[in-house]
């Protein structure tokens, strides 16, 4: 207990108030997207949208911006400290949200978002690292699992917020939301949480370790296969993402339950995670991972071929998602542990290469299946179908060059 009380000293408040913070910093992203997903339709009457789905790009934007500002957040929070990248962000989501509130038009909408995301990166980055600086082991395990727990809360509210402000307002009120909620956190940021990586553990940027550390990246056959994985079956998630307003609202009608519907199939991933977390030590990452993906692909293709002998109805969809999200609980988490697995010397570098890597690559695939949504189900489940195939050669193929690289030290020992 000593070690641990000095750790939480260190940060200036105790674990309780740490766990929160560093949950709630987390969770902006997820906030900053979901509670906008009952807005889409609005936005796009308003402002003009030249197809039904054009606001999607609401959605891709951020994430696009997400993708980049982690490339510069990562490195720049191991060399700087915490709370200037912290501070950083913050400042950018704010001026991305005024953006946001005064647009009187889609393009700037996207703008704002786009700086939105390029802001979010910056408390996104930090939050892990935060826990990485305090804790080790054990004890970052519990204080991550019950992050994670308050974390998972946040997608199964946060459209229920959203739908709440334009029943008070309009679909502005959303962005007014977003800026209270992170002025919150920075002036808690301010008075309460203290530098948690000392000056000596700080590591200079330099372009050429950059650059060296991104080669190190792409071209570690481990890490490569399982970046491009995330990239593929996040970017299904993502296309069914952005389509999930029109999903509910227009092809079921379910109005202003939509915010239940979602909410309920994010706390079936929530679950998920939960279990995935008490079960990997046991069976490991990539036994449960590989799993995972088949039954997405098999589940995919029968929900792909159900539409040619029935018409898909609310609970045969609500059936299907849950299947997928339970299985995305088992995949994000493991999938990126084991993109990371052989990046410990460089872990920094890693982590923001990977992130970003792997966003860019969903954002791009989930907005050309989010495009194509046509009032069908068929695009999300056949892009689950192409994409999950895909993730299951790569982690053969990653697997495979494993193992020939065992036997080949092996046969140099003998």
């Amino acid at each position: 207990m000593e070690n641990a009380h000095n750790d939480t000293s260190s940060s200036g408040m105790g674990s309780k108030e740490f766990t929160l913070l560093v949950a709630l910093l987390m969770s902006i992203t997820a906030i900053s997207i979901d509670a906008l997903l009952p807005a889409l339709g609005i936005i796009g009457k308003e402002l003009g949208a030249v197809t039904a789905n054009q606001p999607q790009l609401l959605i891709s934007m951020l994430f696009l911006g997400l993708a980049m500002g982690q490339l510069i957040c990562g490195p720049l929070s191991d060399s700087l400290g915490r709370r200037p990248i912290l501070f950083c962000g913050f400042t950018i989501y704010l001026v991305g949200t005024v953006v946001c509130y005064q647009a009187d038009s889609l393009e700037m909408l996207m703008l704002g978002r786009f700086i939105q995301g390029l802001g979010v990166a910056g408390p996104y980055i930090s939050a892990i690292s935060l826990v990485r600086d305090l804790y080790h082991g054990a004890q970052m395990a519990r204080i991550m699992s019950l992050v994670m727990m308050i974390f998972v809360l946040v997608p199964a509210i946060a459209p229920t917020l959203g739908q709440a402000m334009m029943l008070i307002a309009d679909w502005r009120s959303i962005f007014e939301l977003y800026l209270v909620y992170a002025a919150i956190l920075m002036i808690w940021i301010g008075f309460r949480l203290k530098e948690t990586l000392p000056k000596s553990n700080r590591i200079p940027f330099s372009k050429k370790g950059f650059v060296e550390g991104f080669k190190e990246v792409v071209t570690n056959r481990i890490t490569a296969s399982y970046t491009i994985c995330m990239g593929l079956f996040f970017g299904s998630f993502i296309g069914y993402l952005n389509s999930s307003q029109q999903i509910f609202q227009v092809q079921f009608k379910t109005g202003n339950l939509f915010a239940l519907y979602f909410g309920l199939l994010a706390l079936v991933l929530g679950f998920s995670s939960l279990i995935n977390s008490r079960i990997v030590e046991k069976h490991g990452a990539k036994y449960i991972a590989f799993r995972a993906i088949c039954v997405v692909v098999i589940a995919s293709i029968a929900f792909f071929a159900l539409h040619a002998f029935v018409t898909i109805s609310l609970w045969m969809f609500l059936v299907y998602a849950s299947v997928l999200f339970f299985c995305f609980g088992l995949l994000f988490g493991n999938v990126n542990s084991l993109a990371m697995e052989p990046m410990g010397h460089v872990a920094g570098i890693a982590s923001a290469v990977i992130g970003s890597v792997s966003a860019i690559m969903s954002m791009g695939i989930g907005t050309i299946i989010g495009q194509m949504y046509n009032n069908t189900l068929m695009p999300i489940s056949g892009g689950f179908v192409i994409m999950g195939s895909l993730a299951i050669c790569i982690m053969y193929w990653a697997e495979k060059g494993r193992v020939e690289e065992v036997t080949e030290e092996e046969s140099v020992v003998a």
